[in-house]
């Protein structure tokens, strides 16, 4: 039941949106209608608008990694299905009709949470490949695919699997990015597309 209870209180967290809510209240428009239609930071950040997709990122983080922490609180034995959860509930809020963002900097913040140098990786390969590639797409799948490795490698694995089926949920919203990055047109940060 506590799996069932923390999957919940994670979606719930997860399927907050952000970025509408910031852009709304701030004039900013529907990040749903610019771009690539998500409600994620690097699509806000396609508004124009800097400020409003540090926020974004910064507030999809911090619900991923408050998520686990209540979930380490009350159910100390699933803290895993809850940063599940949270995933499933920023990529898929019922309240937008289940189109939400590809969870990117949910995942950053339940990874912290889940253990701080899964966490500390990840946004290491995050941010080390978005310098080098300036492609927020190829840098968010990699670390999420980094997650369950480091996982495995620093001895944790009751972690590996969820962290697994984050990465597959990750690389599955990103399909086509993949296909794009595959022919050469993804854009990158900066660009409108």
């Amino acid at each position: 039941m506590d799996s069932f209870y923390a999957l919940g209180l994670g979606y719930l967290l997860g399927s907050v949106p952000f970025g509408l809510i910031l852009m709304r209240l701030l004039g900013a428009g529907d990040p749903r209608d610019i771009g690539s239609g998500n409600i994620g930071a690097t699509n806000v950040l396609r508004s124009g608008r800097k400020g409003i997709a540090a926020a974004t990122l910064l507030l999809d983080l911090g619900k991923g990694l408050l998520a686990v922490w209540l979930a380490w609180r009350w159910f100390p034995e699933v803290p895993g299905m809850a940063a599940l959860g949270a995933v499933l509930g920023h990529c898929f809020p019922v309240w937008l009709k289940f189109k939400g963002g590809k969870g990117v900097a949910t995942t950053m913040g339940v990874t912290l949470a889940l253990a701080w140098p899964i966490g500390a990786t990840y946004a290491g390969v995050w941010l080390a490949m978005l310098a080098v590639t300036r492609i927020s797409s190829l840098a968010g799948m990699t670390a999420a695919v980094a997650a369950p490795v480091v996982a495995f490698a620093l001895g944790l694995p009751e972690l590996v699997p969820v962290l697994v089926a984050i990465a597959v949920l990750v690389l599955v919203l990103h399909r086509a990015n993949i296909q794009r990055l595959l022919a050469g047109t993804e854009p990158k940060i900066g660009s409108k597309n």
